[in-house]
C-alpha cells in the first residue's frame, strides 16, 4: 500500500510538528512513526531531524530497536527553567484544546497542544503516560460541525497574508454557484460562529481594471475557499476597521442594515432566550404566564427569521412589520409542504 503524502504541508509546518512531538512528549518515536504523523516520507523526517540538531540546547537519542529507528529528546539537556505555567493555566489550555480542537483540524495547533497537556513534566516531574485530560473530563457536540483539516493549507497562507499585511488572491465557490468565482481580498480577521469559520475581509484593487466599492464586504466561509495565493501586494489595515463594533453589537453573522426586532417568547424558548445576550442594546420584560418581550438589534433578516422559526410555536415576531409580513410566507410555505 502506497504511504499517503500531504502536499499541501509545508516544511515549516512539519518542522513546527515535529519538534512539538518529540519535545513536549518527551517519549521515543519510532522513523516511521513520525513520517506517518507528518504525512511525509521517512526521507523528509530525516532531513528534519538533522535541522533540530543544529540547535545547541536540544539533545536527541538515537536508538535502534527491532530494526527500527527511534529519536527521543533528552530531557536532562533542556533548559531548566522551560515554561512558566501554572497548574491552572495548564488546565485552561487543555480545556481550550478540547472546545476548539475539532474547530482547527489535525495539524499542528491540535498536535501540539496535545502534546503540552499530555506532558505535565513541563511544570512536574510526572510519566510519560500522563492521562489525556481533556478526554478524560471535556467532551465535544460534534454533529453538523466541519472538518477543517483539508483547509489546512488556505489557513496557513490567508494567516501570513494577514501577519504580512499582503492581498490575497482567492478562488471561492458558494454553494449554490457553479462555478467558483477568483477575487482579490485583504484578509482582516480570521473568526468561528456556530461551528464554522469566517474570513471577514475586504476586496482589493484588481490589476488593470477600474475599482468600485462593495456595498457590504465579503464574508467568506473557510471550506469555500478552494485555493489561496498569496501576491507581493501590500495593503493597509484600515483605520477604520473594527472587528468587535462590526460583529458583536448586533444579531446575525451578515451584515446588512441594522433594524430592531421584538419578539414575543414563552416556555422554554423565553427560558432559553432570558440567559442569552443578542446585542448590548437587548431590553427584556416579563409578562404574565411566563411570558417575556425580548427587544434586540440585528443586522441579518434570514438569521431572525430562523431564530424565531427554530422556536416553533413558542415564539411569535412582533416588529419589524416587513420581515413579520416575509414570516407569514414562510409558515404558510411549510404548512403546504405537510398539507
Amino acid at each position: 500500500m502506497q504511504k499517503k503524502i500531504n502536499p499541501d504541508r509545508s516544511r515549516g509546518q512539519n518542522m513546527i510538528s515535529l519538534f512539538a512531538r518529540l519535545f513536549f512528549s518527551g517519549r521515543a518515536y519510532s522513523l516511521i512513526e513520525l513520517a506517518d504523523s507528518l504525512e511525509c516520507s521517512k526521507q523528509t523526517v530525516i532531513k528534519l531531524i538533522e535541522e533540530l540538531e543544529t540547535l545547541n540546547w536540544l539533545e536527541l537519542d538515537k536508538t535502534m530497536k527491532s530494526g527500527r529507528r527511534y529519536y527521543q529528546v533528552q530531557r536532562a539537556r533542556l533548559p531548566k527553567t522551560r515554561v512558566a505555567l501554572t497548574d491552572e493555566e495548564l488546565d485552561t489550555l487543555i480545556m481550550c484544546r478540547a472546545f476548539t480542537g475539532h474547530l482547527l483540524g489535525r495539524d499542528q495547533f491540535d498536535a501540539a497542544m496535545s502534546a503540552l497537556h499530555k506532558s505535565s513534566q513541563l511544570l512536574h516531574d510526572t510519566p510519560d503516560d500522563t492521562t489525556d485530560d481533556d478526554a478524560r473530563i471535556y467532551g465535544v457536540y460534534r454533529p453538523g460541525a466541519i472538518d477543517y483539516t483539508p483547509y489546512q493549507a488556505q489557513w496557513q497562507t490567508l494567516l501570513e497574508a494577514m501577519e504580512k499585511s499582503l492581498v490575497c488572491e482567492i478562488t471561492y465557490k458558494k454553494v449554490l454557484d457553479k462555478k467558483a468565482k477568483v477575487s482579490r481580498i485583504k484578509p482582516l480577521k480570521i473568526f468561528s460562529h456556530r461551528e464554522t469559520v469566517y474570513v471577514h475581509a475586504r476586496y482589493a484593487k484588481e490589476p488593470g481594471k477600474l475599482f468600485k466599492a462593495a456595498a457590504y464586504d465579503p464574508l467568506l466561509a473557510l471550506h469555500r475557499i478552494q485555493k489561496v495565493i498569496l501576491t507581493d501586494t501590500p495593503f493597509k489595515k484600515p483605520a477604520d476597521y473594527d472587528f468587535e463594533k462590526t460583529f458583536n453589537e448586533h444579531f446575525g453573522v451578515i451584515k446588512q442594515k441594522r433594524f430592531k426586532v421584538k419578539a414575543e417568547l414563552t416556555g422554554w424558548a423565553a427560558g432559553f432566550s432570558i440567559e442569552r445576550k443578542l446585542s448590548p442594546d437587548q431590553k427584556i420584560r416579563r409578562r404574565k404566564g411566563g411570558k417575556i418581550l425580548i427587544e434586540f438589534s440585528a443586522t441579518s433578516e434570514v438569521e431572525v427569521l430562523t431564530w424565531i422559526l427554530g422556536f416553533g410555536a413558542e415564539a411569535k415576531l412582533v416588529e419589524p412589520a416587513s420581515l413579520v409580513v416575509q414570516l407569514r410566507e414562510r409558515v404558510a410555505g411549510v404548512a403546504a409542504l405537510y398539507g
